[in-house]
């Protein structure tokens, strides 16, 4: 007898504080460091690097040489959530409820494959959509505006 147990994926993703778009993002089935880094360097290739990156919490990943070493190479200033402090980077804190309760859990993916382009479908409706937290305007308009 066998059992089929789904994997954990884990979705980094970067948000732009001005205008709440999401300028990187990424899906791997482990917290190692890479995964992390590897989404934090796309979007400095794709967006150009940030003055502050907010890393959110303290994992591992967030704070292994490979990391702290990236970003203090590209001029980027880190920054860190305090322990226990969630509302310290209440943008990416409400970014993981909207997605979570928008379409993570109203859509439970079978592979990552399928929960990977669930989420892109979702990303782009997200940049597109008014946003109640910048006076009702699009992400991407106010993102495209402030480049």
């Amino acid at each position: 007898m066998s059992r089929y147990r789904k994997a954990s994926e884990y979705l980094t993703a970067i948000i732009d504080v001005y205008s709440r778009y999401i300028v990187g993002w990424g899906l791997a089935n482990t917290l190692a460091a890479e995964a992390s880094l590897g989404v934090v360097r796309q979007a400095v290739t794709e967006h150009g690097a940030p003055e502050i990156l907010n890393c959110g919490d303290q994992g591992c990943q967030f704070t292994c040489s490979e990391y702290v070493t990236y970003l203090r190479e590209q001029g980027i200033a880190i920054s860190m959530d305090g322990k226990g402090r969630a509302l310290d980077n209440i943008y990416i804190e409400r970014f993981w409820r909207t997605i979570n309760y928008q379409h993570i859990f109203l859509n439970p993916a079978n592979d990552g494959r399928q929960l990977y382009r669930g989420i892109e479908k979702w990303l782009h409706r997200y940049h597109h959509r008014d946003h109640l937290g910048i006076d009702r305007i699009k992400p991407i308009q106010r993102y495209r505006k402030a480049a």
